[in-house]
């Protein structure tokens, strides 16, 4: 399970002109799902995105996580992350999972994070989106289940 992880300061998703999903101050997560993934990927993903000291402290030092910040959080599924373009110019897609595995992990995924956030939006699985944010900092995060950067 991959995941881009940016701090912003607003952000919402929209499906056909309507928003869906909106948070203040907090964290977008991109979220794409492999076919090999399962709970414990979404697990720890949740957990460590949710415990990510990437909020400034008094002093202006990345020294607080989402969880102890009073942020939000916006979910949007994003199979894209698992586009392999390592030969040719067209991505592949086949080590994303097919949305009959994938949905049930990204429902998974943001129970997961609502068990230690208040405010958890998500987008809408399958569904063309528009995702608007404004980055706060920047602050843009990689993380993968399966390795470290």
């Amino acid at each position: 399970m991959r995941a881009v992880v940016q701090r912003v300061t607003r952000a919402k998703v929209t499906v056909e002109a309507k928003t869906i999903g909106e948070i203040q101050k907090g964290l977008v997560v991109l979220l794409g799902i492999a076919r090999d993934d399962a709970e414990d990927d979404a697990s720890y993903l949740a957990n460590k995105i949710v415990a990510l000291r990437i909020f400034d402290d008094e002093q202006g030092k990345m020294n607080v996580s989402l969880k102890d910040s009073g942020g939000g959080a916006l979910v949007v599924s994003q199979f894209t992350l698992y586009g392999d373009v390592r030969r040719g110019l067209r991505p592949s897609w086949i080590d994303a999972a097919a949305p009959e595995i994938a949905q049930p992990l990204y429902d998974f995924f943001c129970s997961e994070i609502r068990k230690h956030l208040d405010n958890v939006a998500t987008g809408s699985f399958r569904q063309m989106m528009q995702v608007e944010l404004v980055n706060d900092g920047p602050v843009t995060i990689l993380l993968d289940s399966r390795r470290s950067f």
